[in-house]
């Protein structure tokens, strides 16, 4: 079982996803162990596979043998060994079609002959298909490998936390907490080479999306958190042999798989909306908790905790203060981005850590309070503290939000709600901000005179 640490953490999440560098998709080649390959009509030797391209100009330029797709061949050197065999026994006429290069009479360059093999030809379609399920049978023998592996010993790529045991756990814990989502880790293979790969471009300063490299870990973790680059790039193929539908199918990657339109499929009558019962979320729809790392599997079940641990009645709150839902989702942004600061959601006092926030906001009360309205109901809150944060996904809309000019909206609980008390702090300034700020600015220097 993986272990981590406390839920505080000195080190910041980069909060952004992440982009695939975009190479030649030679996934193939590189489950296939370096190996020595004759010619399948010479005796002319090639080491496959950092000679496939030597090799497939040897056939074309010495024996005027060409082969089709050879990206969809799951091992070229077993591949040419069945051919070298076969050829053996009959003229190559006998297996391939034959094409001829300038046949008319016009055609000034003399006339050739070529031999094709491609998977129209049904014996080549289907050592190609036995290929293709063997590397497969392979590829899932290496994943259950990986799942049953106890020796997996890693730190997280964006923190300092440190997991052992089943690899799953490291991969839950950066989609939860640091929103770098690369999958369900039951879709992935090569786990180890994949966070290598990471771990090398981060260390490198590069952007795990764009490619782009920085001067240092500071502006590259900005960078990723504002422009969202804190993902994989779907078109970087480099990428793609750590992903288990890429080897379901010969020649097609996910991308083919997933675009296929399945419209057309004939659904049998028994289906019913009983069997959708049994369907299972993804773990990653988990809802985490406002105030600590518990996670829920729905909004209900967050708004119980939220009440029987933390005393903070967030249904009450919404309901009293008719909040529309971009009110809803500036509020539930402002308290997450306090608790990730350390500080009081009512007083927005600073905290040395995480356990002292929390002692102080239970022993005063504050956990309960937010601030009035004019403190959280910015634009900045428009935008989420952690991307992905499922609990913004499943905030109730109600019939006023649709009409509601945000705009134009007042503050509705603490000059109208009774109650307002109860959940908000009011702050109102005794002072001139405005002026106060003029005075800050000109006692650092940054306001010249005119």
């Amino acid at each position: 079982m993986a272990s981590c640490t406390s839920f505080a953490d000195e080190s910041s999440p980069i909060l952004e996803p992440l982009h695939f560098e975009v190479v030649a998709d030679d996934m193939l080649s590189e489950l296939t162990a370096s190996t020595s390959c004759p010619c399948v009509l010479c005796d002319t030797v090639f080491n496959l596979p950092s000679e496939k391209e030597a090799i497939l100009k040897h056939l074309v330029e010495e024996h005027k043998i060409v082969i089709a797709d050879v990206s969809q061949i799951a091992d070229l050197s077993k591949y040419l060994c069945y051919w070298k065999r076969r050829f053996t026994e009959a003229p190559l006429s006998e297996f391939c079609p034959v094409v001829r290069t300038n046949s008319k009479a016009t055609d000034l360059a003399p006339s050739e002959f070529y031999f094709i093999l491609c998977d129209s030809l049904p014996e080549d379609k289907e050592i190609r298909s036995k290929m293709q399920i063997e590397r497969l049978e392979q590829v899932l023998e290496e994943q259950q490998k990986e799942r049953m592996d106890s020796s997996f010993s890693r730190m997280c790529l964006f923190c300092k936390r440190h997991f052992q045991g089943n690899r799953s756990e490291l991969f839950d814990h950066m989609t939860e907490f640091h929103h770098f989502n690369v999958g369900h880790p039951d879709n992935l293979v090569f786990t180890n080479e994949l966070l290598d790969l990471l771990q090398e471009r981060l260390h490198s300063l590069k952007c795990l999306y764009c490619e782009k490299t920085f001067k240092d870990p500071i502006v590259l973790k900005e960078h990723m958190r504002k422009k969202r680059h804190k993902r994989l790039h779907e078109e970087n193929a480099a990428y793609h042999r750590f992903y288990v539908i890429n080897y379901l199918e010969i020649g097609k990657n996910w991308k083919d798989i997933m675009s296929e339109d399945d419209t057309d499929t004939p659904i049998c009558e028994e289906f019913s909306a009983e069997m959708t019962d049994d369907w299972i979320e993804s773990p990653f729809a988990k809802v985490v908790c406002l105030f600590c790392e518990s996670l829920s599997d729905d909004y209900n079940s967050v708004l119980q905790h939220l009440q029987s641990v933390h005393g903070f009645d967030l249904a009450e709150l919404f309901l009293e203060s008719h909040l529309n839902y971009y009110q809803k989702v500036k509020l539930i942004n402002f308290i997450r981005r306090q608790i990730r600061l350390n500080n009081c959601i009512c007083c927005l006092d600073k905290f040395l850590s995480y356990k002292l926030l929390m002692d102080h906001m239970t022993t005063t009360g504050h956990i309960s309070r937010v601030p009035a309205s004019s403190v959280w109901d910015q634009p900045e809150y428009f935008f989420p503290t952690y991307e992905n944060d499922n609990f913004l996904h499943l905030l109730p809309a109600t019939e006023r939000d649709d009409d509601t000019d945000v705009s134009a909206l007042k503050n509705p609980y603490v000059e109208n709600s009774d109650d307002s008390d109860r959940f908000f702090a009011p702050v109102v300034p005794e002072e001139s901000v405005f002026d106060n700020l003029l005075q800050d600015l000109n006692s650092l220097n940054l306001i010249e005179e005119i």
